[in-house]
């Protein structure tokens, strides 16, 4: 099936489902409406003389990959969609060579999820409870992830429209995140950079990676898609941590320009749940290959042969 007809599936079948809203954004949804025309607003420079072949492999935080194209982290509404959803994408996703991200709450059978070899990163929301925040470190931890994340920019929690989804957080303070940087081994990745101040401050806190998005539209209303704020922030991190990023991405063009503002992987949020609603694990794996394999034909005709070699001149402002 091909990717257009993934997505008119996969969307058609969650909104006839209790959990449709969910697809929606916080209060006036501008957040969701913004990421596409910035998304539109770049067009691409070919160089297909002396073309060659592209490889979309890549090698980040130790973990080796297919694809830059990875899920990006969610819990919610997977179990929702099928009783052992999170196990069929984490099925999809290792087929397509990719990564699973799990968001919050934490799911009971993080460690089946791990021990299917798929590489895991699992997210954790900064609870106003901050004992149960470690809590629930330790136990993403203990279950095997290969990364963590903590959801910087959920400390007002998460709403969908006018309705608050998650309450129970505030933000994290600079010593918090230094103090949570002790507490874990693996790689950390801080979720939810938007800006110059967080980014530098994400480094002085220890992270090995900074994930520059704006939360699938469902945090702040009116924050900028990633791309009006990736050149500052690269310009702060310099190479000292991997930069990621999500939002409104849904073709191989789109990843191919988040590749070229210096991000080393690019997150797919909704993609993913039309590929599980669709046709399950395979709709999940086929999502990721027919991205991947539109970014690859992009790298053949742009003289890019690796994804570091997709460069920010490659854009053109439009």
């Amino acid at each position: 099936m091909l990717l257009t007809e993934i997505y008119k599936k996969g969307e058609a079948e969650l909104r006839t489902r209790d959990i449709g809203w969910l697809l929606d954004g916080v209060e006036t949804e501008f957040v969701i409406s913004n990421n596409r025309r910035v998304l539109d607003q770049f067009t691409v420079r070919q160089r297909c003389i002396d073309g060659a072949s592209a490889d979309t492999g890549c090698t980040v935080l130790g973990l080796e990959l297919k694809t830059p194209v990875i899920m990006s982290s969610m819990t919610m509404p997977i179990p929702a969609i099928m009783e052992d959803g999170l196990l069929q994408v984490a099925k999809g996703l290792k087929e397509a060579g990719s990564l699973i991200w799990t968001g919050t709450p934490v799911p009971q059978n993080l460690k089946d999820i791990v021990a299917t070899g798929v590489p895991v990163a699992a997210n954790v929301k900064p609870l106003i409870n901050r004992e149960k925040m470690f809590e629930a470190i330790d136990e993403v931890q203990s279950a095997g992830v290969s990364w963590i994340g903590i959801e910087i920019d959920s400390g007002q929690g998460t709403k969908i429209h006018d309705r608050q989804v998650a309450s129970d957080c505030s933000p994290l303070s600079l010593e918090e995140l230094k103090e949570i940087r002790k507490r874990v081994f693996t790689p950390l990745i801080f979720k939810g950079v938007l800006s110059q101040e967080d980014a530098d401050k994400s480094l002085e806190a220890g992270a090995d990676g900074i994930f520059v998005s704006n939360h699938g539209a469902h945090t702040l209303d009116y924050l900028p898609h990633p791309f009006q704020v990736m050149d500052e922030i690269v310009e702060i991190v310099q190479g000292e941590a991997v930069m990621l990023v999500d939002s409104g991405f849904r073709r191989g063009s789109d990843v191919f320009k988040g590749l070229a503002f210096g991000a080393q992987l690019v997150g797919l949020g909704r993609p993913i749940l039309y590929g599980l609603a669709a046709h399950g694990a395979e709709g999940v794996r086929q999502v990721i290959h027919e991205i991947t394999r539109e970014l690859e034909r992009f790298m053949s005709m742009t003289g890019s042969v690796d994804s570091k070699h997709v460069k920010r001149d490659l854009l053109i402002k439009a």
